[in-house]
C-alpha cells in the first residue's frame, strides 16, 4: 500500500476563506500538499460571463446579492469562529504549504508546472473550470470539492437552494471525479450536515467546506491507494447560480431563509 504522507498532492484554488481551512486540514494528513492560486476573476469577469449565459437583468441582481452577502459575511464572525471550532479547523495562513501563484490555472504556464510536479493526486476547490489542456496536462486523479450535493446542486450555493427548495435532507457537500462539465464527473462521497438557524447565504459554503474536509482527505487518500469507488449520482441534474437580489429578498423575508 502506498504511503499516503510521501504522496504529491496538489491543491488548485482561487484561494479565500474556505479553501484555506481546506488547505490546513489536508496538510495535516499528506505533508507534501503543494497549493496552486490562481487570481480572482474580477467582478467585471463575472458579469460578462454571466450575462451571456443569463442575460443583463439577472446577472446584475446576481451581483447585488453577492454585494450582500460580503456584508453578511462580516456580521457572521461570530458563527464563523463557532464553526471552526466545531471541526476543530483553522483558517490561518499556512506556512509550511508551498503556495505557486499563477494568473491562471488554465494557463500554459500552469500545465506546465503541473507536469513538473508529477503530482499522485490533484484536488480542486473554489477555482475557476479547468479548460480541455489544463484537464490533458494532468495524469493521474483529478478530484473536486463542491459545495452541494451533485447532480441536483451543481455549480454555486447548493446549500442555499436545498433549503429555498424544502430539501434541507440533502444540504451538503459532494467530493466527485473532474470532467469537462461543471460538477457532472462521478461522485466519490457525500456529507450532509445540518444549518444552524444563524446560517445564512455568508456561511453555508463554510459549513459545508468544514464537514467536508473528512470526504476530501479519504477520497484523495483512496486516489493514492487505488481504491476509488466511483457512482453515478442519481437525481436531476442542475446547475445553480446565485439567486438574484428579489429572489434572496424574497426567501429572506417570507421565509427566514437568508
Amino acid at each position: 500500500m502506498p504511503d499516503t504522507r510521501n504522496a504529491k498532492v496538489i491543491l488548485m484554488t482561487s484561494g479565500g476563506l474556505n479553501p484555506q481551512i481546506m488547505i490546513n486540514a489536508l496538510a495535516r494528513q499528506f505533508p507534501k500538499l503543494h497549493v496552486i492560486q490562481e487570481n480572482y476573476e474580477t467582478k467585471r469577469e463575472i458579469y460578462r460571463r454571466r450575462v451571456r449565459r443569463l442575460g443583463r437583468l439577472t446577472a446584475l441582481g446576481q451581483l447585488a446579492t453577492m454585494s450582500l452577502s460580503r456584508v453578511g459575511k462580516n456580521l457572521a464572525i461570530r458563527r464563523t469562529e463557532e464553526i471552526l471550532e466545531e471541526y476543530k479547523l483553522w483558517a490561518g495562513e499556512s506556512k509550511g504549504v508551498p503556495v505557486t501563484r499563477v494568473e491562471t490555472l488554465n494557463s500554459k504556464d500552469t500545465q506546465a508546472l503541473i507536469q513538473r510536479l508529477q503530482p499522485d493526486v490533484v484536488f480542486l476547490i473554489s477555482c475557476r473550470p479547468l479548460s480541455r489542456g489544463t484537464l490533458a496536462a494532468i495524469r493521474c486523479p483529478l478530484l473536486n470539492f463542491h459545495a452541494g450535493i451533485n447532480p441536483t446542486y451543481r455549480g454555486q450555493m447548493g446549500g442555499y437552494w436545498s433549503r429555498v427548495e424544502r430539501d434541507e435532507e440533502n444540504f451538503g457537500a459532494t467530493v466527485h471525479l473532474v470532467d469537462i462539465g461543471i460538477d457532472t464527473g462521478d461522485t466519490l462521497y457525500e456529507v450532509r450536515v445540518k444549518p444552524s438557524p444563524r446560517d445564512t447565504i455568508s456561511t453555508y459554503p463554510l459549513l459545508l467546506t468544514a464537514a467536508g474536509t473528512g470526504i476530501a482527505a479519504q477520497a484523495i487518500e483512496d486516489a493514492i491507494n487505488g481504491t476509488l469507488q466511483p457512482r453515478r449520482p442519481a437525481g436531476r441534474s442542475e446547475l445553480r447560480f446565485p439567486p438574484p437580489v428579489w429572489t434572496y429578498l424574497r426567501h429572506g423575508l417570507t421565509r427566514g431563509i437568508w
